[in-house]
């Protein structure tokens, strides 16, 4: 994630959401088809039940995010968990349709507004709160997808990240302005 000094906590959490998206795309590109929809054991999920849970999760969430619940009473969680789509270009519409929710909710947003209360399950919360609550939840949700994708790429895995045993060779690139901090 390319750092940029800001003292805006909006622009902050946005940043950190596209970060996880982006993360969370670059993971399921590196997945086979087919091991979208494998799940590790009977009690775990798929990659394409994740996606359908946070999808699911980011409409309840940010639809009318400043003046209605955040858990709307149409939510069946519980399904959730069941049905996925089944085609991968399904699953990535999902995933956009989702984080379109986030993002349109975010964008209208001043830091002005990040002390405002709202309620998710009838619980208030300040907006700086809401939003640290789903960074949480889908920084977790995005960390089980890049576990199965590289679990399932196995080794034509390639690092979303810094390569082990790198972290000096990339420190030096940096430090010489060769690469951002991406």
């Amino acid at each position: 994630m390319a750092h940029q000094f800001t003292t805006s906590y909006l622009k902050d959490s946005m940043d950190v959401f596209f970060y996880y998206k982006k993360l969370g795309e670059r993971a399921m590109a590196q997945c086979p088809d087919e091991a979208l929809w494998t799940t590790l054991d009977a009690e775990s999920n798929s990659i394409a039940i994740i996606v359908k849970h946070m999808a699911g999760n980011m409409r309840s969430r940010w639809t009318d995010f400043l003046t209605t619940d955040g858990e709307k009473p149409d939510r069946n969680r519980d399904t959730e968990f069941e049905d996925p789509p089944r085609t991968r270009a399904e699953l990535m519409e999902m995933w956009e349709r989702g984080w379109k929710h986030v993002f349109g909710a975010l964008a209208p947003l001043g830091d002005e507004d990040s002390v405002r209360k709202i309620t998710i399950r009838t619980e208030p919360h300040s907006v700086m709160q809401a939003i640290n609550r789903q960074v949480a939840h889908y920084s977790y949700h995005v960390g089980q997808i890049v576990f199965l994708a590289k679990h399932f790429a196995d080794r034509q895995w390639q690092t979303l990240t810094i390569p082990k045993k790198k972290s000096g060779q990339f420190n030096r690139r940096v430090a010489s302005g060769e690469l951002s901090q991406r």
